[in-house]
């Protein structure tokens, strides 16, 4: 029984601790001056940036800046009904959005990655906006 109650002080501490952190994350956007929706296009911009090692040439305020235009991008994409399930919005989407990223000097990394990402994310958003 101890144990038990050991495990649950554990778990409840574990739990308290990542409810703290997901507090603090969801309050961040606000500290970078951007928006909730935004700072998603951001977190794939940084986490894209880290991945293929640039993070130090690609400057904090040019990648908010950049995840400005990307949900400016989104919004415009996304605003027909069955924008996910339309070959040629998808296309449109991802040929914009590789211009975006050429024009704002986003490294060249695989951009099909980065539009995957934008996708799914545009595509969570809608999705959760429209229930």
């Amino acid at each position: 029984m101890i144990f038990t109650v050991q495990v649950l002080d554990e778990v409840t501490k574990q739990l308290n601790e990542l409810l703290n952190d997901i507090q603090k994350d969801k309050e961040h956007f606000k500290e970078l001056g951007i928006s909730f929706e935004e700072k998603a296009f951001y977190d794939i911009l940084v986490s894209c940036a880290q991945k293929f090692h640039f993070e130090n040439q690609y400057p904090d305020n040019k990648m908010k800046d950049l995840a400005k235009k990307v949900k400016v991008l989104v919004d415009d994409k996304t605003r027909y009904t069955d924008w996910d399930q339309r070959i040629d919005v998808k296309a449109e989407m991802e040929a914009d959005l590789m211009i975006l990223l050429y024009e704002n000097g986003y490294p060249s990394v695989p951009r099909n990655e980065v539009y995957n990402e934008v996708f799914e994310q545009a595509e969570n958003f809608k999705k959760y906006v429209d229930q």
